[in-house]
This record gives structure tokens, C-alpha cells and sequence, in this order.
């Protein structure tokens, strides 16, 4: 009946004409029957038809001419005050069955129009549904929802395979014995309002396997109760990446203090053979024992110190860096640094710069150091500026890095490692200008400048070299 309606409406003029013939029809019956049989009640049917798909005021006027119809072919005499009260009457119940007929068509079609949207938000919440079911099935990550105690209520695949538990039993268990942290956490109805957060803690799987958890979680309310919804990511893998890397940066660091040593070393027995050689032409030394055992070990210490040199230089190879893109990621990694001890970080570089020999991460460290260095010395200063430079010329590129500090007293021992007094280690510019130095570069103090400034000096890379970087 609901779609007849509908469709009553799309067709209006269909509607009329049956409503027209229907009263030509009742008006005929009534003209050509004789006797006292009154047919004006017979306009109700048409007046129900009309009443689909006219307006107020056309339904009055139906009703109207209806009316007059059932007047004209009635059989009766007319009578002013017995008519007119019929006449009343029956326009009266005309315009009523056709307004009546208006408002159950109206009502309907509204009816069915509020059913069919919400068939259409029921189809649509169900595809959402289904699309979030399979987001949460295949997601690579694990996803829990917990009840306000803790129970699981959810659990997909990943989440299963991280806990090492089997399809379908993580559900109805406490999320306590996997994720200690997630078992402490305030439902809604402890809180004044939902939260979300992140945290790294301890995980453990079902058969007892320690692993680190990087866990995203936020609390929620629901018509069943507060609810606990979390994202699990094993970190463990990441967490023995950056053992191994920092391991790896220690040895590498540690080879190029080594390098530095020998360096050193081969030196001063460079300076050894020469006085060893320069006593040799005195005759009186020449077979004694003692006077070639020394010659022998200060050769044998000249070997010992080149080997080490040549094994020590492979923790960092010099390569063609993009020295644009080096200094974009020493401001990302150098200025929230900066800023947690209000130090004001100013840059001076230009747009464009070559192409130069070093080493990405190295090159890091070493204005990281330059850094914490001035960060220290500002503690106490007024005024808290660092600020880093580059200037290209003969072939060189130097990064200045100056800050507004006291300055440095003395610069006698200022790259010698282990000075009393020292921060740490005591090793940092030792370090930094060891590696600048393997790297092809160097690192200096310049003391014409006001207060304390040191310069990173770097190689400038052939444009065909950078060409085939």
C-alpha cells in the first residue's frame, strides 16, 4: 500500500483523471436513474482519490463542486432550509474524507521515507562495521578492548600470535598477565573524563617470554559499561637495534680514539728514530747491545702504531655528504635540544652549499658535542646564544659554531684527552677532532674570535664526484 501511495504521487495527473471519469461517472448514474435514490454520498470515492495528490485548498474546491453535482441531479425538491442543511452536510463530509485522505497519504509517505533512512544508516553503520572488523583483523598491529576490570573482550589475530595464545582464547581473559601497565589503568568511572596516551613498558607472553611493549591505549564510554581500547607493538626488535648501533658507535668511536693515539705515538717514535739514528753515528755506540735492542723496539713500536692506525680508520669512511641536508637534520636534531635550556640557536647559512667529504652520522656527533659544550658554558650567562655559520672559500667549507659564553681561559691543552676539570670523559674535542681529521676534515679553536668559537672544516667534493652520489 505504501508503495501505491508513493507512486500515487509521482503520478498526480493519473490520479485526477481517475478522480474526473470517476465523477463523471457518479454524476451520469444520478442524472439517468430515476427515482429517489440520492447518489451525492457516492463523491466520497473520488474526493479519496483526489485527497492523494491534491493541496488544501484544491480539495476544498472538490469538494465544492461535488457538491453542487450532487445538487443538481437530486431527485428531491428543493426545500431552503432542509437543502441547504444537506447541502452543508455533504460538502462538509466531501472536504473532510478529502483532507483525510490528504493527511493518511502524507503521514505514509513520511513514514516510509524515515524508514528508508534508516534502512540506509543501518546499511551504512553495518558496512562501517564490517570495514573496522576487517581493518582489526587484518591490521599488522595487535588490538585489544577490555572491559573496566580488565577483561578482553576483543582480541584480533596479531594480538593472538604476539601473546603467543591461540585463536580465540585471549577472549574473556585479564589483560593483567600480559601488559602489567594495562591492568593499572583508571577505567572511566575512576576518571572525570576519557583519556589517551601512550607508554613503553614490560610485556609478557603466554609462555612467559619477556618483550618491550610500546602500548597506545585510551578508556571510552559505552551503553554496556566503560571500555579500554589499546594498540600493542612489540619494540623489541627496535630495542636491540639501538643497543647494537649504540654498540657499534662506541666501537667505532672507540677506534678512532685509538687511531688518535697511534697517531701520536707513531710520532714520537718518528722523533725516536731520528735521535736514535743521530746517535748512531757515535762510534762508541755502535755494537752495543743495548743501544740496538732500543733501536729494535722503537722500530717495532713504529709498526705496532701504523698497524693499529690502518686497522682504526675503518669506523668511519669519508664519503660525498650533501652538507644542505646535513645542516636541515642538526636543526631538527640541535634546536628542541636548545630550547629545553632556553638557549636561543641561530643559524647564518647560506641557500645554497656544496657537496662535501665526511660522514653523515659523525658529522652529527661532532656539532652535537660543539653543542652540549656551549649549552654547558651558558649556564650561567646572561645572555644565551649559540650561533652556527658557514662560509665557503678555497675549497673549504667551515661551520662556525660560536656562543656568547665567558669564553675559554686556556687553550694550551684544550684537545688534549682526560684534562682535569673535564666534563665526562674528558675525550669530546679529542674525539671530534680525531674523527674530523679521518674524515679528511678538521676541527680548531679559533682565537680570534670573541669569546669562544670553534670551526668544523670540511673538503669541499668534486662536482663530478657529487654528480654520482
Amino acid at each position: 500500500m505504501k508503495l501505491r501511495l508513493r507512486d500515487l504521487q509521482r503520478t498526480p495527473r493519473a490520479v485526477l483523471t481517475c478522480a474526473g471519469i470517476l465523477t463523471a461517472v457518479i454524476a451520469l448514474v444520478d442524472w439517468w436513474v430515476v427515482g429517489n435514490i440520492y447518489f451525492g454520498t457516492l463523491y466520497v470515492f473520488p474526493m479519496l482519490l483526489a485527497g492523494t495528490v491534491l493541496p488544501r485548498w484544491q480539495i476544498t474546491l472538490a469538494a465544492i463542486f461535488c457538491s453542487v453535482l450532487g445538487e443538481l441531479f437530486d431527485p428531491f425538491p428543493f426545500q431552503l432550509i432542509t437543502t441547504l442543511s444537506q447541502d452543508i452536510l455533504l460538502f462538509i463530509a466531501l472536504a473532510g474524507m478529502g483532507l483525510y485522505s490528504r493527511e493518511i497519504t502524507v503521514t505514509q509517505l513520511r513514514e516510509l521515507e524515515n524508514r528508508q533512512r534508516v534502512e540506509k544508516e543501518v546499511a551504512a553503520r553495518r558496512e562501517a562495521e564490517e570495514q573496522l572488523e576487517f581493518v582489526i583483523q587484518s591490521s599488522p598491529v595487535a588490538i585489544l578492548v577490555m572491559s573496566a576490570n580488565g577483561e578482553i573482550l576483543i582480541g584480533n589475530p596479531t594480538a593472538h600470535h604476539l601473546f603467543r595464545v591461540g585463536a580465540g582464547e585471549l577472549v574473556g581473559r585479564n589483560i593483567s598477565r600480559y601488559v602489567p601497565a594495562l591492568g593499572r589503568v583508571p577505567s572511566v568511572e575512576d576518571t572525570s573524563q576519557s583519556f589517551r596516551t601512550e607508554m613503553q613498558c614490560r610485556g609478557k607472553r603466554n609462555n612467559e617470554e619477556i618483550f618491550l611493549a610500546n602500548v597506545f591505549f585510551s578508556t571510552y564510554r559505552t551503553a554496556m559499561g566503560p571500555r579500554l581500547a589499546a594498540l600493542v607493538v612489540d619494540a623489541s626488535e627496535d630495542l636491540r637495534d639501538r643497543a647494537e648501533y649504540g654498540l657499534e658507535q662506541l666501537m667505532a668511536g672507540s677506534r678512532v680514539l685509538v687511531g688518535a693515539v697511534s697517531h701520536e705515538v707513531r710520532n714520537v717514535c718518528s722523533a725516536i728514530a731520528v735521535i736514535y739514528q743521530n746517535l748512531g753515528r757515535n762510534r762508541g755506540l755502535v755494537k752495543n747491545q743495548d743501544f740496538e735492542a732500543l733501536g729494535s723496539l722503537v722500530e717495532a713500536l713504529n709498526k705496532i702504531a701504523s698497524l693499529e692506525l690502518r686497522q682504526s680508520t675503518g669506523g668511519f669512511e669519508a664519503k660525498i655528504v650533501d652538507l644542505t641536508e646535513l645542516l636541515d637534520e642538526a636543526r631538527i636534531v640541535l634546536e628542541p635540544y636548545c630550547a629545553e635550556s632556553d638557549v636561543t640557536l641561530n643559524w647564518n647559512i647560506p641557500e645554497k652549499l656544496p657537496y662535501v667529504w665526511g660522514d653523515r652520522h659523525g658529522l652529527l656527533q661532532v656539532l652535537l658535542n660543539l653543542t652540549k659544550n656551549s649549552r654547558r658554558a651558558l649556564e650561567g650567562a646572561s645572555l644565551k646564544r649559540i650561533d652556527v655559520s658557514v662560509a665557503v672559500e678555497h675549497g673549504i667549507a667551515s661551520i662556525r659554531v660560536a656562543d656568547t659564553g665567558p669564553g675559554i681561559a686556556s687553550t694550551e691543552k684544550l684537545f688534549q684527552p682526560l684534562q682535569k676539570g673535564a666534563e665526562a670523559t674528558g675525550l669530546g674535542l679529542f674525539l671530534s677532532r680525531a674523527l674530523m681529521r679521518s674524515l679528511r676534515g678538521d676541527l680548531r679553536y679559533d682565537p680570534e674570535a670573541p669569546r669562544c668559537c670553534f670551526v668544523i672544516e670540511l673538503v669541499i667534493a668534486d662536482i663530478a664526484e657529487a654528480d654520482h652520489v
